[in-house]
């Protein structure tokens, strides 16, 4: 299977498929500097965390070049500036913090060498986050492929796939390695209100790869559980706690508690990158409140009355205790998660 291109850097510039346009028009956005990307971010063109942060990576680089004119303690001031911008685009996705991180480290490790040196240091590394994403990616489904059952009826929420990463994808990245693998599998996509990632995103690859699928409701998930006919749930994850409390988009947590109820096994897939070492609980991950019109209006007809006050959290927080393994590029993680997070922690160091 040819994997989608979310992402490429060229020409000088980072080309996005816009996201918010799918599935009536395939549109590329191009990023021509730093406040592109972060528009990008911000405004969803580019969404899924693993594709934030290589996106992300790029806008580093970007910024970086502009500020080619600077030397030393300056330049590294006005990238600094520039990466805390991009930073603040969203909140929860922990992939872009780590990404950005990664990018000025790096700028301030090696800046005695040159500013030249530098951003051409910059380029090659996002590159690298680039392609170790969808290198990633592929580790991921490998694992992942062997806990779905031969037939697995499979319930995912969201989009999880090469647009929510640099490519192939994570939840949806195991179910397409399934699906190579001829294991006859059937997937349940949640239409994911209220920005329909899952109608607009999940349903265009599903189709684009002829993998058997039907969307529904979001609120027609349990009902779907309680007729049996679903076998598994798997979805992505935006920050992961070491206590294995994982945010996901709005309307994971109420599919974990439906799959505990009917004991359906339920399962993360996102690589290392998502997990935040730096906070214990669910209770310390940011949920980032987006705007009212998102839920007011759809395709930009108005659903609701003007004056109706909004809550729209983009994201929730499912509990370890709702999850039957989290599966990333170093293997499947399970209970007890904090032990397990130690483990790998100390693997990585």
């Amino acid at each position: 299977m040819k994997s989608i291109e979310t992402i490429a850097f060229k020409e000088g510039s980072l080309h996005l498929i816009d996201q918010r346009k799918l599935p009536g028009h395939y549109e590329i956005f191009v990023c021509s500097d730093y406040r592109d990307v972060e528009f990008a971010i911000r405004d969803m063109v580019v969404r899924g965390a693993p594709a934030i942060g290589a996106t992300a990576a790029y806008g580093v680089y970007l910024a970086a070049r502009d500020l080619s004119t600077l030397e030393g303690e300056a330049f590294l001031r006005e990238l600094k500036k520039a990466c805390d911008v991009l930073e603040a685009s969203r909140p929860t996705a922990v992939n872009l913090r780590w990404a950005i991180r990664r990018m000025y480290t790096l700028a301030d490790k090696e800046s005695a060498k040159g500013i030249r040196f530098v951003i051409e240091r910059l380029k090659k590394e996002a590159d690298l986050i680039h392609a170790e994403d969808i290198e990633t990616n592929h580790r991921m489904a490998e694992y992942g492929g062997e806990l779905v059952p031969e037939g697995a009826r499979i319930l995912t929420h969201c989009n999880t796939g090469a647009l929510a990463t640099a490519g192939w994808g994570t939840a949806l990245g195991v179910i397409r390695e399934a699906y190579s693998k001829d294991k006859s599998i059937f997937v349940y996509a949640d239409e994911t209100r209220p920005r329909l990632q899952g109608a607009r995103l999940t349903a265009w690859e599903l189709v684009q790869e002829g993998i058997p699928a039907k969307l529904i409701p979001d609120n027609a998930a349990a009902f779907l559980m309680q007729q049996g006919k679903i076998d598994l749930v798997m979805v992505g994850a935006d920050r992961i706690a070491t206590n294995g409390d994982t945010s996901n988009k709005i309307g994971t947590y109420m599919l974990s508690i439906c799959a505990k109820e009917h004991g359906i096994p339920f399962y993360i897939v996102a690589p290392v990158s998502t997990i935040d070492f730096e906070i214990s609980s669910g209770s310390q991950i940011p949920i980032e409140e987006r705007s009212a019109e998102e839920v007011t209006h759809i395709g930009g007809v108005q659903i609701a009355p003007e004056t109706i006050d909004v809550y729209n959290p983009a994201f929730d927080v499912t509990p370890g205790a709702h999850i039957s393994a989290i599966i990333t590029d170093r293997g499947v993680l399970r209970p007890p998660y904090a032990e397990a997070m130690k483990l790998l922690q100390e693997e990585l160091q």
